[in-house]
């Protein structure tokens, strides 16, 4: 299984698509109606879609997975009785599956048979969707809850977050002991330290400068950089998180510790809290279907 794709509505889809290819360094993959879907260098046919509302919120994050591993979810969430509903995606890839939501309300799709596309060659294109983190009331529940439905692992747990894997890489997302639900923030996976170091002056040459970054995290050990895009969300450029070998031990807060007014491995950036914490409540989820059976 691995995560593939966001997809969220807001007022102005082609203006935050243009930042994103413009500025940020995305490419563009299709449009669909009036939805837009943006792509990076990998084989993957998009990794997020943009599509009109009045409002901002959360339409789906997207995960690919087996026939055999769609069963055993639609098994776990009918016997968890979480409201889902079969789905055909008519997204680029298409694929079709279930969509289903959590008990907080974030909203997750899994697609089986959706196609690849070819590579792109552009050492600045994000290669995929590194993790998608959302804030909790109870992140322990949630995760949890993961684990017991979604087949997912809790990788590690902080003082702050709650982090869980879809597979060997140590997170695909995490939730945030936040106290609310919404969207926290989309990281984006760059080739490597140096294509991260090089969308931070790119940004810069924008009037851009990160909202905390650059910095090295303790939980997957991924270099950073979180920006509040101007179209809303907190969006990161992240080089890969370190994949886990098999009796990996779940951390502990205990853990990671850090010396005093420091908040990551270096220590080197200050984080602007109050300018991320009131973009990581703008998006919020949104059912846009209506529960049907699955089995």
């Amino acid at each position: 299984m691995m995560l593939r794709s966001i997809e969220l509505a807001l007022p102005d889809p082609a203006a935050a698509a243009r930042f994103m290819v413009d500025i940020w360094g995305m490419a563009n993959a299709a449009q669909r109606g009036p939805g837009l879907y943006l792509r990076g260098s990998g084989p993957l046919p998009y990794l997020v879609g943009l599509s009109p509302s009045p409002d901002e919120f959360v339409r789906s994050v997207t995960f690919t997975c087996t026939a055999p591993e769609l069963s055993a979810l639609t098994r776990n969430i009918v016997a968890a009785c979480w409201p889902a509903a079969p789905v055909e995606s008519s997204d680029p890839g298409g694929g079709h599956g279930i969509v289903v939501e959590l008990p907080e309300g974030e909203i997750f799709r899994f697609l089986t048979d959706s196609a690849t596309a070819p590579s792109l060659v552009g050492s600045d294109l994000p290669a995929k969707l590194a993790h998608v983190v959302f804030n909790s009331n109870d992140a322990e529940q949630t995760g949890h809850a993961a684990e017991d439905v979604l087949g997912f692992r809790v990788s590690d747990r902080t003082r702050g977050m709650v982090f869980v894997r879809c597979n060997q890489s140590h997170h695909a997302t995490a939730f945030a002991r936040a106290g609310y639900s919404s969207l926290n923030h989309i990281a984006f996976e760059m080739e490597d330290i140096d294509a991260v170091m090089r969308g931070i002056g790119r940004l810069r040459d924008h009037a851009m400068v990160p909202a905390w970054g650059p910095g090295r995290h303790g939980p997957g050990a991924n270099v950073y950089a979180y920006y509040v895009a101007p179209f809303g969300p907190v969006i990161e450029f992240s080089t890969a998180v370190e994949l886990l070998a098999e009796g990996h031990q779940v951390g502990t807060p205990e853990d990671w510790t850090w010396p005093a007014n420091r908040i990551d491995r270096w220590g080197i950036s200050d984080k602007d809290i109050d300018a991320l914490a009131a973009a990581e409540k703008r998006f919020k989820f949104r059912r846009e279907w209506n529960p049907a059976p699955l089995l």
